[in-house]
């Protein structure tokens, strides 16, 4: 599978300038599956999408593509089993050209390695998959030579690590004045899901999910307060939290009204013992549209995805009028939901940026929240489908505002002015699909039509 783009007019390095010369294609998949002969072990190898088991809302721990092994095997009619290798991070780190970096060859200790084991029940109408997964990060995989990581503290690609961390005020990060070093090559990561998802009610549809993550102190660092220069804190790159979501929906005939919900375990306020934050590797939520990755998502910066939150550190609840039709091909989702943050407002005077949200530098690990902020946020996706594969996407989103103008003014004391306004955006898909059922089941998209 290749994917050519995304490319914005005008610009030559993305093939998009008027001359039309540029060359802007990648290569998304490249597997081979086969089976072991006279058995049901099925093996697929290469380059390729793949999801840790996830309901209600998406997988908040990682859903990309990347070189890896897995193996599956029908234990029973109903009981399966997957082992699986997965490699998302390699071959990243540049070496010396880093600052203040403590390994100059390139290329060194900058891998991240996945192994899981995940065991699928199904019954009719009843599934459940507890899944545990173990891996190690060499101390410089998150140190990347562009744009995506201004964060030079060992031990943490912004995906995976505690708070926020940028060097100098990067961005959205914490004040971080010191870095640390670690003599440790690698540290361990581990997580764990157990997705229950429950069709036998019908028309009723219940989705529950919770995830546990943990990722090994890789070095220290020191943070300074932006309101008080006296006030400086060591802090640790460790990370470990929870995160639980739950859905439930009812089928009707002129559309689908459900309510969802999801709760984070939030920072304390002590940098010491790290975040407190469930880690995330790539998360793809979608419970909404507009913070989240529902419908399409796809942002105006030319990803394919708005912020990717992991909905850690957060809380929220909300109701939703899927699937709406009152005129043949055009089918209507309306969201609300309120969005509540579970972070200690101390954390905030130690914040860089007064939103913390830099998608750049934070790698899309979502918004910070303290439990004095809130959001609501409106979405109304409209799907009209022209043809068989070729749809016309109208997405209309809206987010007041309720960050704590207290809370965050205190980080801003002395450093500038503060203001807030509300979120708001609207676009226009045009999508053709090729082999859209094929489509849909990679890259886990839920099919507006029966």
């Amino acid at each position: 599978m290749f994917h050519i783009g995304p490319q914005a007019w005008g610009f030559a390095n993305q093939g998009g300038a008027l001359g039309a010369d540029g060359v802007f294609v990648k290569v998304r998949q490249a597997y081979i599956d086969w089976l072991v002969p006279n058995t049901s072990i099925k093996t697929r190898m290469g380059i390729q999408n793949f999801a840790l088991p996830y309901a209600a809302g998406g997988s908040a721990i990682f859903d990309l593509r990347a070189a890896a092994v897995n193996t599956h095997i029908d234990l029973t009619d109903n009981v399966g089993l997957t082992a699986l290798w997965f490699r998302p991070f390699n071959d990243n780190y540049p070496g010396g050209k880093i600052y203040g970096s403590q390994d100059s060859s390139s290329h060194y200790l900058d891998n991240m390695d996945l192994f899981s084991l995940i065991l699928p029940i199904h019954f009719d109408g009843f599934e459940i998959t507890p899944w545990a997964l173990y891996g190690i990060q060499g101390r410089n995989t998150g140190k990347f030579d562009d744009y995506r990581n201004t964060n030079f503290v060992d031990g943490g690609p912004a995906i995976t690590m505690t708070p926020y961390l940028n060097y100098m005020g990067g961005g959205g990060g914490l004040n971080v004045i010191r870095e640390g070093k670690t003599s440790k090559d690698y540290g361990s990561l581990f997580f764990a899901g157990l997705p229950i998802k429950v069709s036998a009610l019908d028309p009723w549809n219940i989705e529950f999910d919770f995830n546990y993550g943990y990722v090994e102190e890789l070095g220290e660092f020191e943070a300074i307060a932006r309101n008080n220069p006296f006030d400086r804190h060591k802090g640790s790159t460790q990370r470990q939290g929870w995160l639980v979501k739950a859905m439930v929906e009812y089928k009707m005939d002129w559309g689908v009204p459900g309510i969802f919900g999801w709760y984070g375990s939030g920072d304390d306020g002590d940098l010491n013992n790290g975040s407190e934050r469930l880690p995330a590797i790539c998360p793809y939520t979608w419970f909404t549209s507009f913070m989240g990755d529902g419908n399409l998502a796809w942002a105006p910066r030319g990803d394919f995805q708005d912020l990717n939150t992991s909905m850690s550190g957060t809380w929220g609840i909300g109701l939703q009028l899927a699937d709406m039709s009152f005129l043949e091909h055009l089918k209507h989702t309306f969201r609300v939901a309120w969005w509540g943050g579970t972070n200690s407002p101390d954390m905030v005077k130690y914040m860089d940026g007064a939103s913390a949200w830099n998608s750049t530098s934070n790698l899309f690990d979502g918004p910070y929240m303290t439990t004095n902020d809130g959001l609501l946020e409106f979405n109304l996706v409209n799907v009209y489908q022209v043809y068989e594969n070729f749809n016309i996407n109208l997405e209309l989103g809206y987010i007041a505002n309720y960050m704590d103008d207290d809370t965050w003014k205190k980080s801003y004391a002395g450093w500038g002015s503060y203001e807030k306004q509300d979120l708001w955006k609207a676009q226009v898909i045009f999508t053709y699909s090729f082999w859209y059922p094929h489509v849909l089941k990679e890259y886990n998209l839920k099919s507006p039509w029966p």
